[in-house]
């Protein structure tokens, strides 16, 4: 990653730290990944050439630029789900400083209406939204997964109530490995190898 670009994401997450310390509605929070699962999500990414990534929670784009960067070497795409309008713009924006935004494809709206509707297949998933609703989608995302694939969701260790549904359906998926990773916030990884 070139410096540049390694600035201009120390500058988002700063700035959305700043945000979120000041800012009383967890709405207009801005929920930033931590810079090491960012990275740990880049790494997993370019080390098995991901190229059809779906992300469930743009936010200000801070991790989709991460998810861009690590995509496109290989000729990959995103396709990224937020329903606040606001935080899309800003994404928006802020991908196009990052020169990556012909990578991504920015949806706006229900992320489980969306999901519904898309067509995959998806080699890499990460869910970082609403944790209520990620069981639903997980669901709907099945059959729309490649044999090789990664499962990913943030805030296992920050909000276990509310993702215990979603790590109770991941450990249901027959094929999977599934592990509790403690970096951030706590990232659930799961991997179905084509082999298996």
């Amino acid at each position: 990653m070139d410096t540049d670009l390694q600035a201009l994401l120390n500058e988002l997450y700063e700035a959305g730290q700043l945000n979120d310390t000041h800012e009383q509605d967890r709405n207009k929070k801005n929920l930033n990944l931590e810079p090491e699962t960012a990275q740990l999500l880049s790494v997993l990414i370019r080390s098995s050439r991901r190229t059809s990534l779906l992300e469930i929670g743009t936010s200000n784009g801070y991790s989709t630029i991460w998810l861009a960067w690590a995509a496109h070497a290989f000729g990959g795409h995103v396709i990224s789900i937020d329903r606040d309008a606001r935080k899309l713009a800003a994404a928006d924006i802020n991908l196009r400083r990052a020169n990556l935004r012909e990578f991504v494809d920015l949806m706006h709206g229900d992320a489980t209406r969306i999901v519904a509707e898309l067509a995959g297949p998806f080699d890499f998933v990460f869910f970082d939204a609403d944790r209520i609703s990620a069981p639903a989608q997980l669901e709907l995302l099945m059959p729309k997964l490649t044999s090789d694939v990664f499962i990913l969701a943030d805030n296992v260790l920050s909000h276990p109530d509310e993702i215990a549904g979603y790590l109770s359906a991941i450990e249901d998926l027959p094929q999977f490995e599934h592990m509790i990773i403690p970096v951030g916030k706590g990232l659930s990884l799961a991997y179905r190898g084509a082999s298996i």
